[in-house]
């Protein structure tokens, strides 16, 4: 079992969260079950009333985890310092059986966290609350992925044994283990780049005839490309090594942090495209949204466009 300071905080942090979320868990299903918007009984006041201190639990607990992500990979990156062989956070991650399945689910738990608070912000804005039952329903799905995150953070933590030898990440992103990523990573990078590029395309396209629809559908399309081509292809050229594909070693210092810009500015811009198509905003709100969505991720196309064209203009040739 692991128990460092870090570990620790995110162990007791977790135990409040599942106290907390547990309690809202029990009036939001309340709320869903007999809140009614044009029913005046006593019952539907009461509701009223325990559904913004319910909100204002889940809003407060949304916030930190969202926040708490960046802590977690803070902790992953600190942890592998003690474990023999690991050189950065993905030889944590690949420690124990839950590492990888736990790093999925908290980048989707990061989307549904950060929808739930935009959903709730626009029913607090509206005198009706018509969305108030939806956004109880959305959080009864995000608090069982919320159960299942800290479930399998928890059993990470435990079966981490310090003693043994973990892969680092050049063997873990390697072309020749036959795992699932280096069949990932044996794609030709001429497909990799031209797909990212390719892909934003549509990006400016639905941005300019305003489909939010498709403008949102394209932008889960591409944090999905954005990521694939990160550690296929622009990787390499921040690293200035052909064959390392770590997504990690670039929150290191030894790379200016660039990672932590790279994946917010990639989370908040695709974030924002995507909300689009799933919650109908005044057209002033939405004209924000759009520009947000699309300069982060315009911020994004350029910083990871600077590292293989200032290694081509530094060296004269391509990886």
């Amino acid at each position: 079992m692991l128990l460092t300071p870090e570990v620790l905080t995110i162990h007791i942090l977790n135990l409040l969260f599942f106290i907390f979320a547990s309690i809202a868990l029990y009036f939001s299903i309340k709320i869903v079950a007999k809140y009614d918007l044009n029913a005046t009984t006593p019952l539907q006041y009461t509701l009223e009333k325990q559904s913004y201190l319910v909100a204002v639990i889940i809003k407060f607990i949304f916030y930190v985890k969202v926040l708490l992500f960046l802590f977690f990979i803070f902790t992953l990156d600190d942890i592998a310092n003690i474990l023999p062989g690991a050189m950065c956070g993905a030889g944590v991650v690949n420690a124990t059986q839950y590492g990888t399945h736990l790093l999925i689910l908290k980048i989707i738990n990061l989307y549904i966290f950060a929808y739930w608070l935009v959903l709730n912000s626009k029913d607090m804005q509206s005198e009706k609350q018509v969305y108030l039952k939806r956004k109880f329903r959305v959080y009864i799905l995000a608090y069982f992925l919320l159960l299942l995150e800290i479930g399998l953070e928890s059993m990470m933590f435990i079966s981490i044994d310090t003693k043994s030898v973990v892969d680092c990440c050049g063997a873990i992103f390697s072309k020749i283990d036959g795992s699932y990523m280096a069949h990932l990573l044996s794609i030709n990078p001429l497909l990799l780049v031209s797909s990212f590029y390719i892909t934003f395309v549509p990006i400016v396209i639905f941005y300019r005839i305003k489909n939010r629809y498709l403008f949102s559908l394209v932008n889960l399309l591409f944090v999905i490309i954005a990521l694939i081509s990160l550690i296929g292809f622009f990787g390499t050229y921040i690293y200035e090594l052909p064959t390392h594909h770590c997504p990690f070693c670039m929150l290191q210092k030894d790379y200016n942090f660039i990672g932590y810009f790279l994946y917010i500015f990639l989370f908040i811009g695709t974030f924002y495209g995507i909300v689009l198509g799933l919650i109908p905003f005044s057209k002033e709100e939405e004209e924000i949204k759009y520009k947000i969505s699309l300069f982060f991720e315009s911020l994004y196309l350029l910083c990871v466009s600077y590292y293989p064209f200032a290694y081509y203009m530094k060296n004269g040739v391509w990886f």
